[in-house]
């Protein structure tokens, strides 16, 4: 197996700043660093904060979280997340959609992808239970609508697995729809399906470090492309609690990844 890059997802560190990312991802041995930006508190002045401190530590962006699509008529603050990812730098934007109505979401998701075309930015379609796009194969069917090649889909090992997928699945996906994925391990039981908050909290509390629970994670990695940089996603209440500190927090993930990947090679 290739040497993988790895990338710090900023859901590892839920209470971190912007600026306390890049740091933890320059003090870590990752490769490349994710940023969370929150339409309450994000400024063009962050913008340009966070870039200057990226650029200053030698940290790339391999992603900018969250452009979320909801119900209602089309939010510009989703196309703003665009500019910013560009502007940072970042060569993705991950996006989620909790609007029903798929023609609209597809739309919606169109005018991210047409605004992100020559900027260096993919935008990426993440499925997952919690969300209305529930499945590998609902989000295939939106990325088949889409013109432009800034379009992409996430697979998160955890969202794969409790909604279903298999390696076949991931083998079937055209090899230029994907720009990064997001692996974690977790326990191999899964949530009540009919208890959201049971699902909430299996994304949020219950990821594990990557070989260290019971997904089939081997069987994914072997099946993606080679060169596909990882964003490590383990979002873990053992985790936060075990290294309150950031930046040993952000070491530590980077140890498991490395050494699982290590062993897979």
């Amino acid at each position: 197996m290739p040497d993988r890059l790895i990338s710090l997802a900023a859901g590892i560190m839920p209470e971190a700043t912007p600026s306390q990312l890049i740091e933890c991802a320059a003090a870590s041995e990752f490769d490349f660093g994710g940023m969370w930006a929150e339409r309450e508190t994000w400024t063009s002045a962050t913008t340009r904060a966070i870039r200057r401190q990226a650029r200053d530590a030698g940290v790339q962006l391999l992603d900018l979280e969250v452009a979320w699509i909801m119900p209602g008529p089309p939010d510009p603050w989703l196309t703003e997340l665009v500019d910013i990812a560009a502007e940072l730098g970042a060569r993705n934007l991950l996006c989620v959609s909790s609007d029903p109505d798929m023609a609209a979401a597809t739309a919606k998701f169109q005018a991210m992808v047409d605004r992100a075309q020559g900027t260096g930015v993919r935008v990426n379609l993440e499925f997952g239970i919690f969300t209305e796009v529930k499945t590998i194969h609902m989000a295939s069917t939106i990325l088949e609508a889409i013109e432009g090649e800034a379009k992409a889909l996430l697979i998160d090992t955890l969202h794969w697995a409790r909604s279903g997928g298999t390696a076949e699945d991931l083998a079937a996906i055209p090899h230029e729809w994907l720009s990064y994925c997001q692996p974690c391990d977790a326990p191999a039981d899964g949530p009540d399906l009919m208890n959201f908050d049971a699902i909430i909290d299996d994304a949020i509390n219950r990821r594990m470090p990557l070989g260290k629970g019971g997904l089939p994670l081997a069987a994914m990695v072997d099946t993606l492309p080679g060169h596909l940089p990882l964003a490590v996603e383990e979002r873990s209440a053992a985790l936060r609690e075990t290294f309150p500190d950031l930046a040993e927090r952000a070491r530590e993930v980077a140890r498991t990844s490395r050494a699982w990947l290590d062993r897979q090679s």
